[in-house]
């Protein structure tokens, strides 16, 4: 996905039954895992007046929401289908892994209506994002 701020919105959603560090956990792989693939959503490093670079940032806001654990499911299947939204699931699953290896090995058992959603990252339209995540709650 090529993002454009002034065309689409970027969200983090959050089973609202995680535990504050596992919320913070999901927050910070999802955030990763946008920087990584989704093209212009990062910023590029900037320098202060006196020399010291700071790393390039998010150009758009990134509110964190809670949703149910079946929202975040329902949300996954509608959006995954619809190839104007890049989705980001993340599993109980891959948090209970203490290694990527680990990580890949049980991936490869596993089949996706058996995968717990805790976290879901979302990008897309402005329009159809807010229409979808509008009536979620801002995590605090």
């Amino acid at each position: 996905m090529q993002f454009d701020a002034e065309l689409h919105r970027c969200t983090l959603i959050i089973d609202n039954d995680l535990p504050a560090g596992l919320a913070m956990n999901a927050a910070s792989v999802i955030g990763v895992s946008f920087g990584r693939a989704v093209d212009n959503l990062v910023g590029a490093a900037l320098q202060s007046q006196d020399g010291v670079t700071y790393p390039g940032v998010i150009t758009a806001p990134l509110p964190v929401l809670l949703a149910t654990g079946d929202y975040l499911r329902e949300l996954h299947g509608r959006c995954a289908a619809d190839e104007t939204f890049f989705v980001l699931p993340f599993s109980a699953l891959a948090q209970s892994c203490r290694s990527y290896a680990e990580y890949e090995e049980r991936m490869r058992d596993a089949t996706s209506p058996n995968i717990e959603l805790v976290a879901l990252g979302l990008a897309g339209p402005k329009k159809a994002v807010t229409r979808l995540t509008g009536n979620l709650k801002l995590y605090r």
